[in-house]
């Protein structure tokens, strides 16, 4: 049962979320240049091999290995002593804790990053951008699903000429914030699809336990 508070922040999060989509239909000059800039990027974006630096909600750090297959994979392998493991596929995101032997999954297309693991990256229709911001060499980029924007939104952070993608924020239903920073990017790996399975070796399987 969701309680009442969990009920506000749900309501809080879905009209923040409104407001915003509402508010970016005064569109300034140069957005939709930007929005083709940022959908031809990630559309030419088939393999990303990078190190991670992750902040959770509560500020702990953590880091590793981050792969990347377009469309619809992507791999989080934590340094130890972390136990977390994180792997997309099959329209299914894993995430398994080999401390505690459990493995939990979500359909990818009931988060954010499934937004940026999508076929065919499109952001108008059921995606939405609800906010471009522009710094000196640097481009911001938030988007939320169109039908749902409460369960969240997905932050792009670019760098620009070139554009080139530097750092993610997922905020989620609760409002919870993640942070993702990649590091020594490498667009042009070729990655092993097989890493994106599931094996009992890894700790990831289908039926997820």
């Amino acid at each position: 049962m969701i309680d009442r508070r969990s009920t506000l922040r749900l309501g809080l999060s879905a009209a923040l979320s409104l407001t915003a989509t509402a508010a970016f239909a005064q569109s300034k000059p140069g957005d939709q240049s930007d929005i083709a800039r940022v959908e031809a990027y990630l559309n030419g974006l088939h393999s990303l091999k990078a190190r991670f630096v992750q902040t959770a909600p509560d500020g702990g750090i953590t880091q590793g290995d981050a792969l990347v297959l377009r469309p619809g994979r992507m791999r989080f392998q934590y340094d130890a002593p972390s136990p977390f493991l994180l792997v997309a596929n099959y329209g299914t995101l894993y995430f398994h804790d080999s401390q505690l032997h459990q493995t939990s999954n979500i359909p990818l297309g009931r988060t954010p990053l499934g937004m940026l693991l999508a076929d065919r990256v499109t952001l108008s229709g059921d995606v939405t951008v609800t906010a471009i911001t522009r710094l000196p060499g640097q481009l911001h980029v938030t988007l939320v699903r169109t039908a749902t924007p409460g369960e969240g939104s997905l932050t792009l952070y670019f760098a620009d000429q070139p554009l080139t993608l530097r750092q993610w924020v997922v905020l989620d239903q609760q409002g919870k914030q993640t942070r993702v920073s990649l590091e020594n990017l490498d667009t042009t790996a070729r990655i092993d699809p097989k890493l994106f399975e599931y094996h009992e070796d890894s700790g990831i399987t289908s039926g997820g336990g």
